[in-house]
């Protein structure tokens, strides 16, 4: 019965015989995915190609260190308008290690306070609590970015200012660096707070998934409730939270508006030299630099050099994109979704 549907299937269609719905929504369901898949290609190709002259001028120097960032991008700015003159020079490190050091700590972070989190929802708390986490948590996670800012940038900003950043280091480092409250900081604690829900609505799925009867033989054995997940349910849910760290990577790495309201705006690599006060020097990651200079655009050599900062966006994207779907592979084989 199999084989002759499939037969059917198969079988050329009759000249004239119209299409039935079924025939038609697979037909338009092919070429919406296939316009999805050409644009996102049109849409790569448009911006590597944009941000070719800023790569190819500079070349691996580009994500080195070197002179002072903030300056280069402004003469890049200031570009004589014959096209023979363009300025292109930039090294955009401090730029890059900004952005790393800013998604790198918010994940670091994150990480084990969403893990315990799924844990006590998925298994210690309360149904009634339990009911009242799920929403909540969905809410958080909805919560546009900018709001997040707004809170950074009126409330924690001046706090930090006031109460943990010493008039003496201020002035020390005024001549390289102005420190007003935003900074990495602040930056790592509000990207923490935006990314923390989204891991925890993954890492509470995951979990869930784990099959119960792996739990029950566990428990059967004589082994308590928090052994019994950590060891089984946490282990057999890694690559699912694995992927949920990945995801909440690319968010954080692509957040712009409220890190250009609470990092500081100004291009600097914080010094490790300078211990815990790095935390307060400010830094102007990927995303925030094309918000803030988005109004240079209309300037050529200023608006390809940051289609080169989204090209650089673009392809982080992809690696955890694949990286997040490669992390998901060993869960598969256990029947675990």
């Amino acid at each position: 019965m199999r084989n002759a549907a499939l037969a059917a299937k198969l079988r050329p269609r009759a000249a004239g015989r119209r299409l039935t719905r079924p025939e038609r929504a697979e037909l338009w369901l092919g070429a919406l995915a296939v316009g999805l898949l050409a644009l996102i290609a049109g849409m790569l190709v448009f911006v590597f190609r944009q941000a070719w002259p800023s790569f190819a001028h500079n070349g691996l120097s580009w994500f080195l260190p070197g002179g002072n960032a903030n300056t280069q991008l402004a003469d890049v700015y200031h570009s004589p308008a014959d096209p023979a003159h363009y300025v292109y020079t930039l090294r955009a490190w401090p730029i890059l290690y900004g952005t790393l050091l800013s998604t790198g700590l918010a994940v670091l972070f994150a990480l084990p306070f969403s893990l315990l989190c799924a844990l006590f929802m998925v298994e210690f708390a309360p149904p009634g609590i339990a009911r009242l986490m799920t929403p909540t948590v969905r809410f958080l996670a909805a919560v546009p970015s900018v709001v997040y800012g707004l809170i950074g940038i009126l409330v924690l900003a001046p706090w930090i200012n006031d109460h943990l950043v010493s008039a003496s280091f201020k002035l020390d480092v005024k001549p390289i660096v102005p420190i007003g409250g935003g900074g990495l900081l602040l930056a790592t604690l509000i990207l923490t707070v935006m990314i923390v829900p989204i891991m925890i609505a993954i890492n509470a799925d995951a979990l869930r998934s784990v099959p119960r009867s792996w739990l029950e033989g566990s428990a059967a054995l004589g082994v308590n409730r928090w052994r019994t997940w950590w060891k089984i349910g946490v282990r057999t849910a890694r690559p699912a939270i694995a992927a949920g760290v990945v995801l909440a990577t690319a968010r954080a790495l692509g957040e712009a508006i409220m890190l250009a309201m609470v990092s500081g705006s100004f291009i600097f690599a914080p010094n490790p030299l300078d211990g815990l006060n790095m935390l307060l020097e400010p830094i102007q990651p990927l995303a925030a630099t094309i918000v803030v200079g988005a109004e240079g655009l209309s300037v050529k050599p200023y608006g390809q050099t940051l289609y080169a900062f989204a090209a650089v966006l673009l392809v982080s994207s992809m690696f955890l994109s694949i990286a997040g779907w490669a992390a998901r592979q060993p869960m598969r084989r256990h029947g675990v979704r």
